[in-house]
C-alpha cells in the first residue's frame, strides 16, 4: 500500500537529514576559517635599530621554517616601526589593535616604549609577548596581559654581577650605560648582586642614548678594577672603540646587549675579552638553537643574537599556546593563560618556563668575547664559560623580600662608600 508524503513532510525529513548529517561530519578549523593576525612592534630607524631589525627577522624566520603556520593556522604578520620612542610605540600598539585587529602583539624593543603602552594594553586586554625589559611590568606593577620569554632588564645583571664579584674576584666597579630605563634598571641589578657578593659600585655615569663621542664620560673612569657597561643596539661597538682608544685597561663586563652575538661581525680586537651576561648564545650546542642558527642563515645571511632569538622563542610561545586551545585565540584570557602556562624543551636559548608573573626562568650565559671555537666565518667568538639555570627574576632573593625594595632606578640602589 503506497503512502503519499507531503513537500512540507519531505522538506522537514531532508533538513533533519542534513542536520544529522551535519553533526557527523568535523566542523572547519579554525585554521580554514581565518588566518592567525601577528602584531610586531619594532624599532628599524635610530641607535636601536641594529636589534630592532633582527627582531623581525628572528620572526620571519619562525614562520619561514614553519610553513607561516602557529599551531595549525595560517599567519598574517603585520610589522611596525615604532621609530624608537615611547610616542611612536603608542601610535603603532593602537594601530595594530583598532585597524589590524592582531590576535597578539610581539614586543616593542626598549623599556620605555613597554612603559608607554602598558595602559593601553590593559584597557584592550591585548596578549603582548615582549622583549622589553621593564622590569616592575612582571613585579610590583605586573600586566596580566603581559608575557616575557627574553628577561626583565635586571635579570642578566643578577647573575653578572655575582660571576664578576666570586668567580673574577673584582670589587670596584664603574657602571656607564645610556639615560634610560632599560639602562638604570639593568646597573641596578648588576650593583644589588654584585654589592650582595663583597663589590662596590663607586660611581654611575648616564650618557644620552645618542652619544657619538663618550670622551667626556670615558674621562671619569678612574680607580676602579672593573667596568660595566650596558649599552644597546649599534652603541657597545662604538664604546668599545672609544674605550680602547682612551687606553683604558679595566675589564668590561655587560648583559644581554652589551655583548650581543650579532655584534660579532661588527667588535673589533678592541672588545677582546668583554664578559657578558645573556638569556641566548650563539655557542649553545642543541637542535632547536641550530636550526634557528640555520635559518637565520640562510634567509638573511647573517648569524643572530638576542633580538632575533627572542622574537623567535616568543613566535614558540604563541604557538604553544594555540596548540593547547585548539587553535583558538577568542578567549584572550584563555588564550593568554595558555601561553603562561607553556614550557619549551628546546627553544634556541634552552629551556623556557614562565613564573606567576609571565616572566621567564631560564638559562643565562656567561661569555667571553675571543677568538677560540669561532664558526660561520665570524674572527670573533662569545665562547660561554659560565651557565646559570633556572634564573628567575628573583635572582637568589625571596619574592616578597625583593619586591619590597623600589624598582631599580637612576638612584636605587644608592651609592655606599667604596
Amino acid at each position: 500500500m503506497s503512502r503519499k508524503i507531503s513537500r512540507r513532510t519531505m522538506m522537514a525529513g531532508t533538513a533533519a537529514g542534513v542536520a544529522a548529517a551535519a553533526l557527523n561530519f568535523p566542523k572547519p578549523a579554525i585554521a580554514q576559517a581565518k588566518p592567525f593576525k601577528l602584531g610586531l612592534l619594532t624599532v628599524k630607524t635610530g641607535p636601536l635599530a641594529q636589534g630592532g631589525i633582527q627582531m623581525e627577522q628572528g620572526v620571519q624566520t619562525y614562520l619561514k621554517l614553519n610553513n607561516n603556520k602557529m599551531g595549525d593556522r595560517p599567519v598574517e604578520f603585520i610589522s611596525a616601526d615604532t621609530g624608537g620612542n615611547p610616542a611612536g610605540a603608542k601610535t603603532k600598539a593602537q594601530e595594530l589593535v583598532e585597524r589590524n585587529k592582531v590576535d597578539v602583539i610581539l614586543g616593542p624593543l626598549a623599556a620605555f616604549e613597554l612603559y608607554a603602552i602598558n595602559d593601553y594594553i590593559r584597557q584592550q586586554k591585548m596578549p603582548t609577548l615582549s622583549l622589553a625589559a621593564a622590569d616592575d611590568l612582571t613585579q610590583r606593577h605586573a600586566n596580566p596581559f603581559l608575557v616575557r620569554a627574553s628577561a626583565t632588564s635586571s635579570q642578566a645583571m643578577h647573575p653578572m654581577g655575582h660571576y664578576a664579584a666570586t668567580e673574577m674576584k673584582l670589587k670596584r666597579a664603574v657602571t656607564i650605560v645610556e639615560d634610560f630605563a632599560f639602562g638604570y634598571e639593568q646597573m641596578g641589578g648588576f650593583q644589588a648582586s654584585f654589592q650582595k657578593d663583597g663589590g662596590c659600585v663607586s660611581k654611575k655615569l648616564w650618557p644620552p642614548i645618542v652619544t657619538p663621542d663618550y670622551t667626556p664620560y670615558l674621562a671619569q673612569i678612574t680607580d676602579c678594577d672593573v667596568v660595566c657597561q650596558g649599552f644597546a643596539g649599534s652603541n657597545p661597538i662604538r664604546f668599545m672603540k672609544q674605550y680602547a682608544s682612551a687606553g683604558l685597561k679595566y675589564p668590561v663586563v655587560t648583559g644581554e646587549t652589551g655583548g650581543d652575538d650579532a655584534l660579532l661581525t661588527s667588535f673589533g680586537e678592541d672588545a677582546l675579552g668583554l664578559v657578558s651576561c645573556c638569556p641566548y648564545t650563539l655557542d649553545l650546542e642543541s637542535d632547536g638553537n641550530q636550526r634557528f642558527v640555520d635559518g637565520m642563515r640562510k634567509n638573511f645571511n647573517t648569524v643572530p643574537g638576542f633580538y632575533a632569538a627572542g622574537l623567535y622563542t616568543n613566535c614558540e610561545v604563541v604557538a604553544a599556546g594555540l596548540k593547547a586551545t585548539g587553535g583558538d585565540s577568542s578567549d584572550r584570557e584563555k588564550f593568554l593563560n595558555a601561553m603562561r602556562s607553556a614550557t619549551l624543551s628546546d627553544s634556541p636559548r634552552g629551556p623556557v618556563k614562565f613564573d606567576h608573573f609571565g616572566n621567564v626562568v631560564g638559562n643565562f650565559y656567561v661569555r667571553r668575547l675571543g677568538k677560540e671555537g669561532a664558526k660561520y666565518g665570524l674572527k670573533l667568538w662569545n665562547k660561554t664559560i659560565k651557565t646559570y639555570e633556572n634564573v628567575s627574576q628573583f635572582w637568589t632573593w625571596p619574592e616578597k623580600e625583593y619586591l619590597a625594595h623600589p624598582v631599580y632606578s637612576r638612584n636605587y640602589p644608592p651609592l655606599g662608600k667604596c
